[in-house]
């Protein structure tokens, strides 16, 4: 009989439901409610092996309450963050391009509502966080993006209205990047709206990695948002992630805001892998743009491509602690060749004159519950990861950066 990742490995906390009045209707701009009185509960679970660390649950919810109490335990002053961002889980756009404000200067975690609601997990963790408040935002606490769901009391709430469409959504975002940047963007990664949305999802842990806002771009034409975003960052470089399905034109359209290059090689965006597509951005670096994981020694995050609302909610990972990639597996029954490839690739290995002390490790986050990634999966990440005897070490080849 299989074990559940109930075994007794780590268990970090627990969450409980949190109650809180809230505001009766969204409004835009920044408001301010009366002090909580009532004490945080705690709302992250973390189920561990030697070499992995479960996060979250069985929704995207409850993935991001525990990624954003795991990077921030709010318990001291400095394990607080500034603000959270508060985003409707069904506006994927607005998630996604969210992320970009997960690292420096902001290093806001992302918070799910549901609807016009503010799920139990969302409420425990962020009074849980208790966030201090962005100077670059004007001492903002919360910052809702395309939902009014009601917070609890005591926070200063900023709204940004995000459009229900790709573009509209994160032109939004991309002014909010600036504002809180204080200066334009020198990075900004391109999204084919058309593309699966597993594709597009290692943009969010590259966005908050590097800061570097998003836009979505048709497959015939930039639409207007984007081309106001791209014209505010003109001479920028810009990444083109997921974007197999633009075409030659819209391509050439973009060069003429600043210098493009293709992150993932040439394949036709429906029809590429998305576990393939992840390890190409793991591994992709333009100078001291990109991950370039090439050898041993990375936090690496564990996503269900079947769960894309995990990528913003684990962005957090990707600009603290180890600074982990995301990659991806295709169910979460088992472990992709492609994916088990590349972590052997990179697997730490000591030998006899550098005994095991004296090397690296991979550290492994998979983020939510077994019926996102299996406990066997989980068993075999951690065995891959294991720094190993061998000969001599042999990291892969570097890649040089692109033309």
């Amino acid at each position: 009989m299989r074990r559940s990742l109930s075994w007794p490995l780590l268990a970090l906390a627990l969450a409980g439901a949190v109650g809180g009045c809230g505001k009766s209707a969204p409004t835009t701009g920044q408001r301010v409610y009366a002090a909580p009185t009532a004490t945080p509960e705690r709302v992250a679970i973390a189920v561990a092996t030697k070499n992995t660390t479960r996060l979250g649950g069985a929704d995207p919810a409850s993935d991001a309450a525990a990624v954003a109490e795991a990077v921030y335990p709010g318990l001291t002053a400095a394990t607080r963050p500034q603000a959270v961002l508060l985003v409707d889980e069904a506006n994927w756009a607005a998630a996604l391009a969210a992320t970009a404000l997960a690292g420096a200067p902001l290093d806001a975690p992302v918070l799910y509502a549901r609807g016009g609601q503010l799920p139990a997990a969302s409420a425990a963790a962020l009074r849980a966080l208790n966030p201090t408040g962005a100077p670059l935002l004007g001492g903002a606490q919360v910052v809702e993006i395309g939902t009014g769901a009601p917070v609890p009391r005591g926070y200063s709430v900023r709204s940004v209205s995000a459009p229900g469409d790709s573009a509209g959504a994160a032109a939004a975002v991309f002014s909010l990047v600036r504002a809180a940047q204080g200066r334009p963007p020198r990075q900004v990664l391109v999204l084919d709206a058309g593309a699966q949305r597993p594709l597009q999802m290692p943009a969010a842990g590259l966005a908050a990695l590097s800061g570097a806002p998003i836009v979505f771009l048709r497959s015939d034409r930039i639409p207007p948002p984007s081309a106001v975003a791209l014209e505010s960052a003109r001479g920028a470089t810009l990444y083109v992630l997921a974007g197999g399905g633009l075409s030659a034109g819209t391509l050439a359209a973009l060069g003429r805001y600043g210098r493009v290059v293709r992150i993932g090689g040439e394949g036709a965006g429906e029809a590429r892998d998305p576990v393939t597509n992840a390890v190409s951005v793991s591994r992709f670096a333009d100078g001291s743009f990109g991950w370039g994981v090439h050898e041993a020694g990375h936090g690496l995050v564990f996503l269900n491509a079947r769960r894309p609302p995990d990528a913003p909610a684990a962005a957090p990972l990707s600009a603290h602690g180890d600074y982990a990639p995301q990659l991806l597996l295709s169910d979460g029954a088992a472990l992709p060749s492609a994916l088990e490839r590349y972590l052997s690739d990179i697997q730490p290995g000591y030998t006899v004159a550098v005994g095991p002390v004296r090397e690296v490790y991979n550290h492994g986050w998979l983020i939510g519950d077994e019926g996102a990634i299996s406990a066997r999966v989980q068993a075999e990440i951690d065995a891959i990861l294991e720094v190993v005897p061998r000969a001599q070490s042999a990291p892969e080849s570097s890649v040089p950066a692109p033309e």
